[in-house]
């Protein structure tokens, strides 16, 4: 019963949000009355209208690369900061190589990735793995560092070799600002998505703003930024019930 009433705040509170989005999109479309800036209704309905024929081929490639980045970069950047975070020698050694690199802009990177591997989607999965992972690995790093060490003597005290402790101390002390950092990661891993997807590609969410842009069809460049907007709602979405089965602690 707690959960669906939290169920049914989350509902109404994003119905909320948005319509003061659309409420306000529209009273600027009315103020500026240029075909540059299109009113909800028009780009709705081009979003609806060219879904299914075009759109879709383009949502579909999209979320294909977002994803496999994403789960990329956890499989790395997660398993990697928490053994950086709890291994003094290890940290020691790695810490100044993380503070060297992860300021570095990593899409400066990008012409060098596509020399090497071409034009086709591992480059662009490659490049926002490699943002996103750093992002992960940083947070799951000072996370584990922060664990109390009396949790960690009171496993060993039991009897807890490595394994247990990793798995049931530092894992799950870890897991809600993993999660945070993941849906931190999700804005920096779209943002990079339409960049890398701007050039070099014909398909993808942002070759098909872009190329919306430049022909001047604005209401089909909004349709692709709503486009894009879902597919950063439904990862949101997934990272909120990933949190709600796996953190069931934190909603006691």
């Amino acid at each position: 019963m707690i959960q669906g009433d939290r169920i049914l705040k989350k509902s109404a509170e994003m119905l909320a949000a948005v319509f003061i989005i659309i409420a306000l999109w529209h009273i600027l479309a009315v103020f500026v009355k240029n075909q540059m800036l299109p009113t909800p209704w028009q780009a709705v309905s081009e979003f609806f209208g060219i879904f299914r024929s075009t759109l879709w081929m383009h949502f579909n490639a999209s979320t294909s690369r977002v994803a496999v980045s994403l789960l990329l970069a956890a499989a790395i950047g997660v398993p990697a900061g928490l053994v950086t975070g709890r291994e003094e020698i290890l940290d020691r050694f790695l810490s100044p190589v993380i503070y060297l690199i992860y300021p570095i802009p990593k899409i400066v990177f990008l012409p060098i990735i596509f020399l090497f591997f071409g034009l086709g989607d591992f480059p662009k999965v490659f490049m926002i793995s490699l943002i996103v992972t750093f992002q992960i690995l940083v947070t799951a790093r000072d996370a584990a560092k922060g664990i109390p060490a009396q949790n960690v003597y009171s496993m060993t005290s039991l009897g807890a070799n490595r394994w247990h402790i990793y798995y049931h101390v530092i894992w799950p002390a870890c897991l809600p600002k993993i999660l945070t950092s993941l849906r931190i990661s999700l804005g920096t891993a779209i943002a990079v998505l339409f960049f890398v997807e701007s050039f070099a590609t014909t398909e993808g969410l942002g070759y098909f703003i872009m190329d919306s842009w430049s022909r001047s069809e604005f209401s089909e460049m909004f349709a692709g930024i709503i486009g894009m907007s879902v597919l950063g709602l439904m990862l949101y979405i997934l990272v909120d019930i990933i949190e709600t089965r796996w953190c069931r602690w934190q909603n006691l």
